[in-house]
Formats: C-alpha cells, sequence, structure tokens
C-alpha cells in the first residue's frame, strides 16, 4: 500500500479540471431564481420547533445499590447533583473504550504499512493501548463505588459515541494512511484529556478525594499519549514534506 500523498490527474473534485462545463454550471446558477423568496430564517424558525419540543438524549438511572442511593440522597440534600458526575463517568467509560479499540487500528495500521525510517513505536503503542483499557476498568470500578452500573448507557455516553464515529471511521478505513489515522486519534486524545480533566474538577467538587486521586494518574498516562501522538503526527507530516 502506497501511503504518500502525490499529484495526479485523478482527483477531478475541483472545479478548475473543467473550466467550460463550470461555466456553464455557473451561468445556470446565475440565470435560476431561488424557488422561494426569503433567507434562512424560516429554516431556523423550524430548527427552533424542534428544538423546543425535543426530549433529552436519555436519562442517568438511579443507583442500583442502597448505598448509592443513600449517598445520591445526601448529596442531593447538600444541592449537590450526583447524577452529573455520574453521566459524565458513563461518557468517560464510552471514550475509553473506543480508546482503546482506536489504537488496535493504529497498531494493525503501523504494523501492515510498516517502514524503516518510521519514528512511531509500535511497543509504546500497545503500552497506550493497555492504559486506555485500564482506565475503562478503573472508571466501571469509580460508578460501582457510586451504586450505578457500568454498564447503562448514559446520555454523555450516548452522545460520546456519536461524536467519535467519524474517528472510528478514519481509523478502520483501510485507505487512511498512518499520518491520516494519526490525526484522527490525536483528535480524540485531545477530547479525552479534556473529560479526565473536567472529571477530577467534579470529583473533587463532590468530596470524592481518593477518587480524584486516581483520576489524576490516568490523566498523567493521557498526557503522555496526547504529548507522543502530536509529535509522531508532527514528524511523519514534515518528513513526507521533505523539510
Amino acid at each position: 500500500m502506497d501511503q504518500s500523498i502525490e499529484m495526479t490527474m485523478k482527483n477531478r473534485t475541483g472545479i478548475g479540471m473543467s473550466p467550460v462545463d463550470s461555466q456553464r454550471m455557473i451561468e445556470a446558477a446565475n440565470n435560476t431564481p431561488p424557488s422561494s423568496s426569503g433567507d434562512e430564517s424560516a429554516l431556523a424558525m423550524v430548527d427552533s420547533t424542534y428544538i423546543q419540543g425535543a426530549e433529552p438524549v436519555g436519562s442517568v438511572p438511579m443507583p442500583g445499590t442502597m448505598k448509592g442511593a443513600v449517598q445520591a440522597a445526601v448529596n442531593k440534600l447538600t444541592g449537590k447533583h450526583p447524577e452529573v458526575l455520574i453521566d459524565k463517568l458513563g461518557e468517560r467509560l464510552a471514550f475509553e473504550r473506543t480508546g482503546t479499540r482506536l489504537y488496535d487500528y493504529l497498531i494493525t495500521k503501523c504494523e501492515t504499512t510498516a517502514q524503516a525510517d518510521s519514528p512511531i513505536s509500535v511497543d509504546t503503542l500497545r503500552r497506550f493501548r493497555r492504559e486506555e483499557a485500564q482506565h475503562f476498568k478503573l472508571v466501571a470500578k469509580a460508578l460501582e463505588s457510586l451504586g450505578a452500573d457500568p454498564t447503562t448507557q448514559t446520555p454523555g455516553a450516548d452522545v460520546s459515541a456519536v461524536a467519535s464515529s467519524g474517528v472510528l471511521q478514519v481509523m478502520s478505513d483501510p485507505r487512511t494512511s498512518v499520518d491520516q489515522s494519526l490525526e484522527a486519534i490525536l483528535t480524540a486524545e485531545l477530547v479525552d484529556h479534556a473529560g479526565w480533566e473536567l472529571l477530577i474538577r467534579l470529583a473533587g467538587e463532590m468530596g470524592l478525594d481518593d477518587m480524584a486521586t486516581d483520576f489524576r494518574a490516568a490523566l498523567a498516562e493521557e498526557d503522555d499519549h496526547l504529548m507522543q501522538v502530536r509529535q509522531w503526527h508532527e514528524q511523519s507530516t514534515l518528513a513526507q514534506a521533505g523539510v
């Protein structure tokens, strides 16, 4: 598989590839009036109607254990909302599971297209993959400690899965290069990093100091992931550019 970026005549997506036809298209557009008057405000009004009448993406279930229910009730009495923490934990759980799959795809792609001068260490990628799986278990344990069910898909987990689906598509596409895959996983690592920072803050504000400490250890590993992936992506791109 040749993953180099090349200039070819195969790419005919640009309008400049066919000046005659493109001029005809422009003339046709200029000579065809809009089918209705007005601007985008009518569409915005339709969108607003749907937004106002829409139900939430989902809900957070009540804790399934007596300990969890009591702890949630105590938090409620103090004005705190434990369901927000549970939702964000569910979101992180889903994301870490996806992160494990992302590294599986990247490892396979790097092994398949191995190059002698590649700066990427497959052994390091395997370590990152193991750490993502460990982070998944860490979040599952945190949910259980709150009396929550880690198998539940919270609203945040649902939205996160949809948001990260594009990254998964890039990683699993056999046509994408290692460099393109690195850029996709860099996107995921940036979101992951911000997610852990927020969880640490939430756990601390909820008085869950031990949980916050565990999450700081996970964030330190995510710092390493982010720094290394960013460096590899930069090195790979510069090498392709011959600079």
